[in-house]
């Protein structure tokens, strides 16, 4: 039996670092974000869901995906955000559960920044929250993508609030300046194999 953890984490928290130490324990992890990227420039179903429910311009001429075009039509638009969420989720876990039959280890992870939003997340064994102070997700962001305060903290009031996502979690890795990931990450390691 192969166990399915989920792993997520508001923009900032560094849940990319804490699964590439997954990965150097030789755990597959599936990114849910790329993932969909990927099909939503190589599923041809999807891009014709995708032109069909946001227009032609949600694709550039070269026919790569206009992010910058679909994240203002969804940015302030709920409704639009849950109808294209509605047609890329479905088709990402697919992809996901297709993945998930070439693995072959004790258990494998799947990152996904959306995790609690969606109803995905029941499906894992468990779900860990990698969960970070907020003033060090701000500086996390603004370093990484040259953002400013304001834009950074846009996104994060648009996430679900962090003390939803650890009444959910199973399982959560503190990262901060006082707990140790590599710690963490190794005792989860532990835990998880111990379950198989």
């Amino acid at each position: 039996m192969m166990l399915k953890i989920g792993i997520t984490g508001g923009i900032g928290s560094g849940k990319t670092t804490v699964t590439q130490i997954f990965q150097i324990l030789g755990v597959p992890v599936y990114n849910s974000d790329l993932g969909a990227r990927k099909l939503m420039m190589e599923d041809v179903a999807l891009k014709a869901d995708i032109k069909h429910h946001f227009g032609e311009g949600a694709y550039l001429e070269t026919g790569n995906l206009n992010r910058k075009y679909l994240s203002d039509l969804v940015f302030n638009n709920t409704e639009k955000l849950q109808l294209l969420n509605s047609i890329v989720h479905p088709a990402v876990f697919k992809h996901f559960q297709n993945w998930c039959s070439l693995q072959k280890a004790p258990y494998l992870l799947k990152e996904a920044a959306l995790l609690f939003e969606t109803d995905f997340y029941k499906q894992n064994d468990y779900n860990i929250l990698v969960s970070s102070p907020l003033e060090m997700r701000i500086q996390n962001v603004m370093a990484r993508d040259n953002s400013s305060r304001e834009k950074v903290l846009t996104i994060i009031n648009k996430q679900m609030p962090e003390n939803d996502k650890e009444k959910l979690a199973d399982f959560i890795i503190h990262n901060n300046e006082k707990n140790f990931l590599i710690d963490q990450v190794l005792a989860l390691h532990d835990c998880f194999l111990s379950k198989v």
